[in-house]
């Protein structure tokens, strides 16, 4: 489990209300086709046919489209910046999409994404929030991880800070009332209910 931040400007074009709409996440760099099972030598060789990059930019755009499609994995998270807010999303698996590979849209190489929670910047811990003062279009964090779902921890102290401490003791007939509201609560068309059921009972059954 991998947490990464990513950018929404492809191209320099703002993104973020159709990756939010679409559910996905795009790094740019039309014209290089589909990367899918290459090589770091041939990701490098499209990128220096296409784009007329300095020794030390070539490097850079090399690791941040490595990150991209090869070292992020279906089931990682990724964390986009919304102004003062930060949506995370869970990742899935990289796929390109060839009609978007021009210069007008170029959002061409993807990763689809399920939306989880939006969350002010402010409320991330240190080390995660780190992560957006990095100008690179994809960055990993390679902080602690936790031991629970990352979706719990993100926010607050870091994770080697965090003391989890429950509230409340739950007898075995209360935790199952509670399972069976979060089951009902799961299948609601109500977004914002699904979460706030899954993590309340999570939070507690930890």
């Amino acid at each position: 489990m991998n947490l990464f931040r990513m950018g929404s400007k492809p191209l320099g074009i703002e993104r973020i209300t159709t990756f939010l709409e679409d559910n996905y996440v795009s790094i740019g760099y039309p014209g290089i086709g589909d990367l899918e099972n290459l090589s770091t030598e041939e990701l490098r060789d499209r990128l220096i046919g296409t784009y007329q990059y300095s020794e030390l930019e070539l490097t850079q755009h090399l690791r941040a489209l490595q990150l991209f499609v090869h070292t992020m994995q279906d089931g990682d998270y990724v964390l986009v910046a919304d102004g003062d807010w930060v949506h995370l999303g869970d990742l899935g698996d990289y796929f390109y999409n060839e009609f978007t590979d021009n210069v007008d849209e170029g959002t061409c190489h993807r990763r689809g994404v399920t939306w989880l929670k939006s969350v002010p910047i402010s409320e991330l811990n240190t080390g995660v929030r780190e992560l957006f003062n990095q100008s690179a279009p994809v960055v990993q964090y390679n902080g602690p991880k936790p031991s629970a779902r990352l979706d719990l921890w993100i926010t607050g102290v870091s994770a080697n800070e965090q003391e989890v401490n429950s509230p409340l003791e739950l007898d075995e007939e209360t935790l199952s009332k509670a399972l069976n509201i979060l089951k009902d609560a799961l299948i609601c068309d109500d977004s914002e209910r699904r979460e706030r059921a899954a993590i309340a009972i999570l939070q507690y059954a930890k």
